[in-house]
């Protein structure tokens, strides 16, 4: 494995360590909440600078291969998958939003699948890399409310942060369907070319 993709694998090491300490605080009865929070932060710092890490490293170093450029988006989808459902369980993202996304991202899946098929490894692309942008801005807003919740950290912004964080999540929604249909156009010129 060479490094940009060791650094890739990174994120699906530390998605279900995400996952652990956000729920910490409610397994130890209250407990932990500021460890929690403090791990969580260093987990999202560490997982959104590996994405941006790991192209920058395979362009750089002349080591882009077709296995990264599967593994990348697949690694996205785990860790922001893994935010946004520990959002939901927290009751901070509504439930339909992430169906949306989570339905967004197998989708995507299929069709990397059915490209790989014909031996095309799908990159991401424009409307992928600004949705993923997105997932991430909106993951580290969750992540400030989850802090003004735990800690009242934001107290000042109480009212208000809720409804940007809301906000961000259907920005997010919305480019993840839009670069989504960007993705089966592509399918289907490729079956098109193909006729």
């Amino acid at each position: 494995m060479n490094a940009a993709n060791a650094l890739t694998s990174l994120r699906l090491v530390l998605s279900p360590v995400f996952f652990v300490f956000a729920f910490l605080p409610l397994w130890a009865d209250g407990r932990f909440a500021l460890l929690s929070t403090v791990v969580l932060w260093i987990l999202f710092v560490i997982i959104e600078l590996s994405d941006i890490l790991d192209g920058a490293v395979a362009r750089g170093l002349g080591i882009v291969s077709d296995l990264g450029k599967l593994l990348d988006p697949f690694a996205d989808v785990v860790s922001r998958l893994t935010y946004f459902l520990v959002f939901v369980v927290l009751g901070i993202m509504p439930a339909w939003m992430f169906l949306l996304i989570m339905y967004r991202e197998v989708g995507i899946i299929f069709v990397r699948m059915m490209m790989m098929r014909d031996g095309v490894a799908l990159a991401a692309r424009k409307g992928g890399k600004t949705k993923a942008v997105m997932y991430a801005v909106s993951a580290g807003l969750g992540l400030v409310l989850l802090m003004n919740i735990r800690l009242g950290s934001f107290a000042a912004f109480a009212t208000v942060l809720p409804w940007v964080v809301l906000a961000s999540f259907g920005v997010s929604v919305f480019l993840s369907w839009a670069s989504f249909l960007d993705y089966l156009i592509i399918l289907y010129r490729h079956y098109k070319g193909r006729a």
